[in-house]
């Protein structure tokens, strides 16, 4: 089977499939145009919805528009990423919520209990956060490319740096940043290989 007959068997559109996976890149450069409030409200009515573990829900996000916020944040980044945080017109930190327990009596009421469960258990309590916020982080960003936008995901910052100039009062634990906007002049690097499913799928 090629690529294209698998393709074929996917029931969402062609172009969605495109859109959202196959013809979808990390921006490196943006233009000038505006990120709404609007679009951001609607990325993140899209991407809660995925599952996570007893829906637990632990991502947190913090928009950085340009200005003072940016400026705070640009320092921490790594140097080959300054420039693109810096000129991006929107930027998204993804956290971990490590306190995530404390909407448990919401978010799964069906066991309200397992809040004190958690709150006995901080280290485990971060590492479920960080997990699940991880499988999250995949649902925002396919959610940024569904509002029609481009994401450009980087690691390359100084997390505690972060943490400390952001989140000094909450128990969050930064993850991943993400310039947002439409894609600017060489958007792109090209198309790297991707692993062919007989190198990754076995079964039994």
């Amino acid at each position: 089977m090629t690529s294209n007959d698998a393709a074929a068997l996917i029931t969402l559109h062609p172009e969605a499939q495109a859109q959202l996976f196959s013809d979808a890149r990390t921006a490196n450069s943006f233009t000038d145009e505006p990120v709404t409030d609007e679009q951001l409200r609607a990325i993140y009515e899209l991407a809660k919805f995925p599952p996570t573990a007893a829906n637990t829900q632990p991502l947190r996000i913090l928009f950085v528009r340009p200005g003072e916020g940016r400026e705070r944040l640009v320092r921490h980044m790594s140097e080959g990423n300054q420039a693109k945080t810096g000129s991006a017109p929107m930027v998204a930190v993804l956290a971990a919520d490590a306190d995530f327990h404390e909407f448990i009596p919401k978010v799964f009421p069906i066991r309200p209990e397992m809040r004190d469960h958690f709150a006995g258990d901080p280290e485990g309590r971060e590492q479920m956060a960080r997990f699940n916020a991880a499988l999250q982080i995949g649902y925002f960003l396919l959610a940024v490319r569904a509002a029609g936008l481009a994401a450009g995901p980087m690691a390359g910052f100084d997390a505690a740096g972060v943490d400390k100039e952001f989140f000094a009062d909450r128990n969050w634990k930064s993850l991943l940043v993400v310039n947002i906007g439409k894609p600017g002049e060489n958007a792109w690097f090209d198309r790297l290989p991707r692993l062919d499913y007989d190198e990754v799928v076995t079964h039994v």
